[in-house]
């Protein structure tokens, strides 16, 4: 008897070996399939701010109270340098707004300055037209008064309303250069619109202005460059 259990075949003992020891088969993975982690996208830095276009501020007192301009000596050097000397040599002082142009209901213009006068006046400038500064005619911008391109001098008006037909036009024929902005009222606009609507003397003005020169005109008495 001992010597036959001996003898069991050897491919049996290994069977049975081989069925002790081997793990059963591992489950299969059923979890579901995640994808890959992806970066996200770097953030691009904020863009620079675009500087604003250098100005200068300049208040004229008139005997109705201060409107402060901001001139475009930047976009529009020409003619702010032009309107900054008549302000730095005390040309303005004593001048004041004499025309009030009423197109409709608070919409128009009011024109102040020398009027030509010979010792007052300052040799006329060359013409900067809108199509070169990129401004325009809107609500409050300051431009100056003129015949033809290139005579604009001492005389100037602010614009009540936006009027952009009096920008350059290069589409238009003849005498398409509009008028040169150079500015723009940053507070007082108040006391423009009231200029524009105070009385009209029926009689000043001649030919070309009758109708628009105002009855008791707003003296400037003083202008000056402020920080």
């Amino acid at each position: 008897m001992y010597r036959g259990f001996a003898l069991l075949p050897l491919c049996l003992l290994t069977g049975v070996a081989f069925a002790q020891t081997t793990p059963p088969p591992a489950a299969p993975d059923t979890a579901p399939a995640v994808a890959p982690a992806v970066a996200p996208p770097p953030v691009a830095p904020p863009a620079a701010p675009v500087p604003k276009p250098a100005t200068v501020r300049v208040v004229l007192q008139t005997s109705e109270g201060p409107i402060v301009l901001e001139l475009e000596k930047e976009r529009a050097p020409i003619t702010t340098g032009n309107f900054l000397r008549y302000v730095d040599q005390h040309r303005l002082a004593g001048l004041s707004f004499y025309r009030a142009v009423k197109v409709a209901p608070g919409y128009g213009l009011l024109q102040g300055g020398t009027r030509n006068d010979p010792k007052r006046t300052l040799p006329p400038i060359k013409h900067e037209p809108t199509t070169l500064t990129h401004l325009s005619h809107l609500d409050g911008a300051i431009s100056m008064a003129r015949n033809a391109p290139g005579t604009a001098a001492g005389d100037f008006f602010i614009v009540i309303g936006d009027i952009p037909s009096m920008d350059a036009n290069p589409t238009k024929p003849g005498d398409n250069l509009g008028f040169a902005v150079f500015g723009h009222v940053a507070e007082g606009m108040d006391l423009v619109r009231r200029i524009l609507v105070a009385d009209i003397s029926p009689t000043a003005g001649g030919t070309a202005m009758k109708g628009e020169i105002l009855a008791k005109p707003v003296r400037i008495l003083s202008a000056k460059r402020v920080n």
